[in-house]
């Protein structure tokens, strides 16, 4: 049989199954206005897969084979695109297999699969028709991966093999078309004929998209969108604009010029992983797995397998899990992987400590060296308990050292250590000789208003300061404090969230000057937000002091005239919540006279545009807020100091006046009470040998630093606090030579006034 006559019989039949599918449709449809396309009897299917041409029933087996997906290789001038109309195809561009011509499978080329009713029919066909599914009633298998189109062809490639749509695809009125019925079948979703509303619909899981012959209207879901032209029929083949579709159903493209091509990823494959919830896995304890997997069409997941899983390693080493899932179609997932480290079983920490001695005298020094190990020498925390460093009555003393690992492990040592009747340092004594510098100790507090006071005199460093402490608990928002201020200026900055909002601090600086300023920020000490007033106060004095010893934190800001910025940005960093506090202290100095605004804002406003519109708010009469001159205090005492107890008071308003200057809102003096803010320079040229200089309290409990010799002392240790004025924390002790000492010291906001630097002679050593 020649060529020609083949043809001849094999368009006959086409137009046979064309009509027989439709017949058969017709008469076994369901009453009602939506007729479903796949209602062909069994008896039919089967008359059409004999007449089916060999080169068809080999391809459509192979694609039910779920071929693995090996996307073409992309020219250089491929464009990625996912909502944009595809460039026009223009007949000049038409490339050589235009017409989409076929192969014959006799050469050994790939094999061609008619995917639409060929042009050749002559009979005018329903939509129903011609968006039928195949032939066996059910929507084709897809293979998945990549789907290439051709420009002004009908030739279409998937997975490695070639199909034909009912026509090619084309560029009408500049808007490129392909063939629906084509598209959605390599895509593997369903499509079905409304005869009420004469709409062509298409079902992607939960999803339903509707088209109509001659409108540019379709809708996704009941939601109606414009295409960028009208949907048509070509010779019986629906048409639609290419975006439209890959737009409704989330489907990606490439442009690719150079090949004259259109690739549609049609990645349908579900997506496993997996996590394991614990960060380090020992062998022989539980593994912990967290799934998780989706489907890019909706559908369910329905099973999963595993490689390399089990619920507890038993040996060290290295192990491959991989995880998988199959979805209602019954494809199954690209393997997740992920490569463990088991570990060996941790084994706790060892708790130990030695003492220098088995047996000792009251007030005797007692050393304790640690010597705790652990396997991966990585001890996190040691916890004491009773381990004085001397004992004051006689008897057993059990001291305990308990260590935790970096794996929360723990380990518990005691020893029993025995105190004798003998003394040999009194409990005053032998604190004023041995109590670390940063720590506390006890005394008789009435003691120090008996010491002679340093009789000290002081000089002022030109400095303003601007202390915003009042309001202290913010309410609502508003303007806190402004003021205008031109070369050396100190930001003190302390307040309180109790707005019930979450909110934020800022600083606004504006030049209102004609000529362009420069604003330095020289130092930065900020804390917050937190709940703890004395922390932040604390911690906001130890970072400013840490900034002026290495210059870290020097910025510079230019403003032109006119303009506004934030500075000293720290502040606004994070918001606040409700109940937490912010301090902050910073040096800055502008060339020119800036304005400045402190502001409270909810955290999702606009500063600029929310400070036209606060109010400012008044002070609370407790705390101070005020503009004061002067605020770097310079004590410079060359007498003996050591020789007899002495004291040297800070904060008191007395040999330490308060800084007197205005509340620029109020329209008022102001004293700043504690001189909050100020900074202390204090140099001692002649301390005698074996002195104490220590830290008391006199207002109240008190917790911050000082930089002592340009060492960074804490006041006291850690988070404790100096209580009462019965406590005293050690900032230094000289040697048997007398020194000069030099002390820097500012008042810790959430802290109380006034203070005492206590000068105490050490007793002998025995």
């Amino acid at each position: 049989m020649n060529m020609k006559k083949k043809l001849s019989i094999f368009t006959a039949l086409a137009v046979f199954q064309a009509f027989a599918v439709g017949s058969v449709s017709a008469q076994s449809a369901p009453q009602g206005d939506t007729a479903s396309v796949n209602t062909a009897n069994v008896e039919s299917v089967e008359v059409l897969k004999q007449e089916q041409p060999i080169a068809e029933r080999e391809v459509k087996t192979e694609s039910n084979n779920k071929s693995i997906n090996t996307p073409p290789t992309e020219a250089k001038d491929t464009q990625t695109s996912t909502g944009t109309e595809a460039t026009p195809i223009t007949e000049s561009e038409k490339p050589a297999l235009d017409g989409g011509e076929t192969p014959a499978n006799e050469t050994g080329t790939k094999p061609v699969v008619q995917e639409e009713t060929p042009e050749k029919v002559e009979t005018p066909a329903t939509p129903a028709q011609i968006e039928q599914p195949s032939v066996d009633g059910t929507s084709p298998t897809v293979a998945g991966g990549n789907l290439t189109l051709y420009m002004n062809s009908n030739k279409m490639e998937q997975d490695g093999k070639t199909y034909l749509a009912g026509q090619p695809m084309a560029v009408k009125n500049g808007v490129s078309y392909v063939a629906i019925r084509a598209l959605v079948d390599r895509v593997g979703y369903g499509v079905k004929y409304d005869n009420k509303t004469k709409e062509t619909i298409i079902i992607s899981g939960e999803d339903e998209l509707r088209f109509k012959t001659n409108s540019k209207d379709y809708t996704v879901n009941g939601e109606t969108r414009t295409m960028k032209g009208p949907a048509y029929q070509q010779k019986s083949t629906f048409m639609v604009p290419l975006t439209s579709i890959t737009q409704a159903l989330n489907i990606t493209y490439k442009v690719n010029q150079s090949a004259k091509t259109v690739v549609l990823n049609l990645n349908t494959k579900p997506v496993a992983s997996f996590t394991i919830s614990q960060k380090e896995i020992f062998a022989g304890d539980q593994v912990d797995y967290v799934t998780s997997s989706s489907s890019p069409n909706g559908m369910d997941i329905v099973d999963e397998r595993w490689t390399g899983r089990q619920d507890s390693f038993d040996q060290a080493g290295t192990y491959t899990i991989s995880y998988q899932v199959q979805d209602s179609n019954g494809q199954w997932s690209d393997p997740y992987s992920t490569t463990i480290e088991v570990l060996a079983p941790n084994l706790p920490p060892v708790a130990m400590f030695a003492t220098d001695k088995e047996q000792y005298k009251m007030g005797e020094k007692i050393t304790y060296t640690d010597q705790s190990t652990d396997d991966e020498n990585n001890i996190d925390k040691a916890v004491w308990e009773n381990n004085s460093l001397a004992f004051f009555e006689p008897g057993p003393k059990t001291v305990t050292l308990t260590v935790t690992d970096n794996h929360g492990a723990t380990n518990t040592y005691s020893k029993v250590i025995t105190i004798t009747n003998e003394t040999l340092y009194s409990f005053t004594d032998f604190n004023l000789l041995f109590t670390p510098v940063g720590q506390k100790f006890t005394f008789n507090g009435g003691e120090v208003t008996t010491m002679e006071k340093v009789p000290y005199t002081y000089m002022d460093e030109p400095s303003l300061l601007i202390r915003s402490n009042s309001p202290e608990t913010v309410n609502t928002e508003g303007i806190v404090y402004k003021e205008s201020s031109s070369g050396q200026t100190r930001f003190m900055i302390h307040h309180v969230n109790n707005t019930g909002k979450r909110v934020k601090m800022y600083v606004i600086a504006t030049n209102n000057n004609p000529n362009p300023a420069v604003f330095e920020q020289q130092n930065m000490g900020f804390a917050g937000p937190t709940p703890y007033a004395t922390v932040a106060g604390k911690l906001s004095i130890d970072k400013w002091f840490k900034s002026i010893q290495t210059g870290a934190d020097q910025k510079k800001e230019y403003l032109q005239p006119g303009e506004s910025k934030l500075i000293l940005t720290e502040l606004n960093k994070t918001p606040m919540k409700e109940g937490q506090v912010i301090s902050l202290y910073s040096d800055a100095y502008s060339d020119y006279s800036l304005d400045y605004n402190v502001i409270l804002v909810e955290e999702n406003k606009d500063p600029f545009e929310a400070l036209p519109l606060l109010p400012v708010l008044d002070r609370d009469g407790v705390h101070n807020r005020g503009t004061y001159p002067n605020a770097t205090r310079v004590i410079k005492y060359d007498e003996h100091v050591g020789i007899k107890p002495a004291r040297l008071p800070l904060g008191d308003n007395s040999s330490d006046p308060n800084l007197v200057g205005t509340d620029p809102m109020a329209y008022t003096d102001a004293s700043n009470a504690g001189n909050f803010g100020v900074l202390y320079k204090i140099t001692l040229t002649n301390v005698a040998p074996r002195t104490l200089i220590s830290f008391n309290p006199r207002g109240g409990k008190y917790s911050g630093v000082a930089l002592v010799n340009n060492q960074l002392v804490s006041i006291a240790e850690g988070n404790v606090a100096v209580a009462n004025s019965s406590e005293q924390s050690v900032l230094y002790r000289t040697g048997l030579t007398g020194e000069s000492v030099t002390i820097l010291f500012s008042a810790a906001p959430g802290s109380n006034l006034p203070v005492n630097l206590l000068f105490t002679p050490l007793p002998s050593e025995k």
